[in-house]
């Protein structure tokens, strides 16, 4: 709490205030939150925020939770979200890293947000690419490029997991229920010791070994948060990367 109390917030300009003053609201009006470990985000420097993905509602509470940090959160995210009126404007506003899936342009997105960690930037992503689609709500198996970000950049990856958003949002049973407001906690863990990765050829091998021992401390997390044993695989999609 007290390193909370005398850290300097970091700039972030018009449209991350803008930002703000819009989700702070929406996260109060859609649950009850609890924001934990919080100073397991650095005060400054670098740092890749690795997250769960169960809710569409989870890029509001990923963004909050860094925000009370007194950090910046550049998210990657598609990039068909620019094209919409005032949110494309908020995104480039703010320095946010758009993500070009399936194209030639897909690497650069990995390229703008190692240069955003290099910079000192807090990066936030969800490795899944997509709300889980596991019925329980663990993280599935996720994609490399958190492994191939984390390995190129020596800054702190912090787990983090929110639970209860898909309770308000359940994007694939297409359920919105506000009320009543429904407890949501978001929840940041202690860095992943990646030493082991440290100066070794970065190969399929060790992106996958990489990528899957940074969900595995998420789903730890996750199991603290609600309490129950997490499963031993990950869930697989058809085509999963």
């Amino acid at each position: 709490m007290w390193e909370e109390r005398v850290r300097k917030r970091e700039k972030g300009g018009f449209w991350i205030a803008f930002c703000a003053a819009f989700f702070y609201p929406i996260g109060w009006l859609v649950g009850r939150s609890r924001f934990q470990g919080l100073t397991h985000i650095p005060a400054t420097g670098g740092a890749l925020l690795v997250a769960n993905h169960v809710s569409h509602l989870d890029p509001v509470f990923s963004g909050l939770v860094v925000h009370r940090a007194k950090r910046v959160p550049r998210f990657l995210a598609k990039h068909s979200l620019w094209k919409a009126p005032v949110l494309g404007w908020a995104l480039a506003g703010s320095g946010q890293i758009p993500v070009y899936r399936e194209t030639t342009d897909a690497q650069q997105s990995l390229r703008d947000g190692i240069k955003a960690l290099q910079d000192g930037k807090v990066v936030v992503i969800y490795p899944e690419g997509t709300i889980t689609r596991d019925p329980d709500g663990w993280p599935m198996r996720s994609r490399t490029g958190v492994a191939r970000m984390a390995l190129a950049t020596d800054v702190p990856v912090v787990p983090a997991v929110h639970w209860g958003t898909r309770e308000v949002l359940d994007g694939y049973r297409k359920r919105f229920r506000p009320l009543p407001r429904k407890p949501i906690t978001v929840r940041c863990g202690e860095p992943v010791d990646l030493t082991a990765y440290r100066g070794r050829p970065v190969d399929a091998v060790v992106l996958r070994e990489v990528t899957d021992l940074v969900m595995s401390s998420v789903r730890a997390l996750l199991a603290e948060v609600r309490g129950e044993p997490a499963p031993t695989e990950f869930y697989r999609r058809e085509a999963s990367t």
